[in-house]
C-alpha cells in the first residue's frame, strides 16, 4: 500500500481583538489561502475568535473590557459559525477552530472541528481554565472529551493549552486512535532567563506539544496567535507579565517522533506554515511502542471517564428516560 500524505497548515497570525466580524472574516481569509495552497487540515490558536483576553494577566479586572469580551465571543450556533462552515465547505478544507465560546453570556474556552463539508465533527471545551482564565471562563462538563473526530484523510484531535500538562486528560484524547493532533495556544512569551515560570514560556509550551507528539506518536501541529503594538495597546498590557509587547508567535508541526518538521518563523511574522505529512511515520514510532495498544498494561492500569453533560436542572421525565437506557 503506498504510503499517504496529507498536506496541512497552521496559522501563526493576530487576532482580531474584540471584533467578531472583523475575526471572521479574518479566518475566512486564512482559510482561503490554506485551501489555495492545497492543505486539508487549518488549525487556529486557542481563542482565536475574539482573541485570547491578554489583560487578565495584567490587572484583576476591568469590566468593560470584559463586557466587551463576552459580547465578541462566537455561539455555537450563531451566523457567524454558519459562515466559517460555509468557508470551510467552499474550499473543502478542514477547519480546527479555537474560539471564546458564548453560551448565554456564559463565556467558555472551546474548539470546533469542521469537516470539508462544511459540518462541525466534534465541539469541546477546555476542561479546567488555567489559573487567570478562571476570572472569565467556566469548566467544561463531559464536552471536554469530544475531542477527537474522523476526517477523510486521518482522525484529528485537539486540546487547548495547559490541557497538554493534563496526564488523565491527554491519555484519553491519545486513545481514541489520533492521528493529528491540533495543540493550539495564545500567543507565548519567551522566557526572561530570570524567576518567570520557564513551563509558561515559549520554549516550555512549545516543549509541552513536542512531548505530546512522543507520547502519542502523531503529528501535533502547535499554535499559535501573537500580539502587535496595536494588541498591547488595545489590550492594555504594557508592562504586565505576560503578552505585554509584540512577538509570541512559535507555530510549528511535530512528527510522531518527537522531531520538527517545520523551520521557525518570527515570533512577530504574520504567516501560515505548512508540513506535508508522510503518515507512514505513525506507523513506524508505534510500532517500537503504542501506549494505548501494545505497549499499555489494561490489566494493571485503567481510566474511568464519565463523558456525561452534567446540567444545573434535570426533569423527571429526562431522569425516568435515563433510568430506562
Amino acid at each position: 500500500m503506498p504510503s499517504k500524505t496529507v498536506r496541512v497548515a497552521v496559522t501563526q497570525a493576530e487576532p482580531a481583538w474584540l471584533d467578531l466580524e472583523e475575526g471572521v472574516s479574518k479566518t475566512c481569509e486564512l482559510i482561503a489561502e490554506a485551501a489555495r495552497n492545497k492543505a486539508v487540515l487549518i488549525a487556529f490558536p486557542e481563542c482565536w475568535i475574539p482573541g485570547y483576553p491578554c489583560w487578565i494577566w495584567s490587572r484583576l479586572m476591568d469590566v468593560e473590557m470584559n463586557v466587551r469580551y463576552i459580547k465578541n465571543s462566537l455561539r455555537l450556533d450563531s451566523p457567524e459559525m454558519s459562515r466559517i462552515q460555509q468557508c470551510a465547505r467552499t474550499h473543502s478544507i478542514a477547519v480546527s477552530l479555537g474560539f471564546s465560546e458564548n453560551a448565554d453570556n456564559s463565556v467558555y474556552i472551546a474548539q470546533v472541528l469542521i469537516g470539508p463539508d462544511g459540518e462541525i465533527r466534534s465541539h469541546r471545551r477546555k476542561m479546567k481554565p488555567t489559573h487567570m482564565e478562571r476570572t472569565i471562563f467556566g469548566d467544561a462538563s463531559g464536552e471536554c472529551f469530544a475531542s477527537v473526530a474522523e476526517l477523510p484523510f486521518a482522525r484529528v484531535g485537539a486540546l487547548s493549552c495547559w490541557e497538554h500538562i493534563q496526564p488523565l486528560l491527554k491519555f484519553q484524547t491519545l486513545s481514541q486512535g489520533e492521528d493529528i493532533h491540533v495543540s493550539a495556544w495564545p500567543s507565548l512569551t519567551p522566557h526572561s532567563g530570570g524567576s518567570d515560570l520557564w513551563s509558561m514560556s515559549a520554549e516550555g509550551c512549545q516543549s509541552l506539544s513536542q512531548t505530546y507528539a512522543i507520547e502519542s506518536q502523531t503529528f501535533v501541529m502547535h499554535c499559535t496567535a501573537l500580539i502587535t503594538e496595536k494588541g498591547v495597546n488595545g489590550m492594555k498590557t504594557a508592562g504586565g507579565a505576560l503578552m505585554s509587547s509584540p512577538g509570541g508567535g512559535s507555530s510549528a508541526v511535530f512528527g510522531p517522533d518527537g522531531r520538527k518538521l517545520t523551520e521557525p518563523v518570527d515570533a512577530t511574522t504574520e504567516t501560515i506554515i505548512y508540513a506535508d505529512l508522510d503518515m507512514d511515520q505513525i506507523v513506524a514510532t508505534k510500532m517500537f511502542a503504542d501506549g494505548t495498544g501494545h505497549y499499555s498494561r489494561p490489566d494493571l492500569m485503567q481510566l474511568n471517564v464519565c463523558k456525561k453533560v452534567k446540567k444545573m436542572v434535570v426533569y423527571e421525565e429526562e431522569m425516568e428516560v435515563a433510568g430506562q437506557e
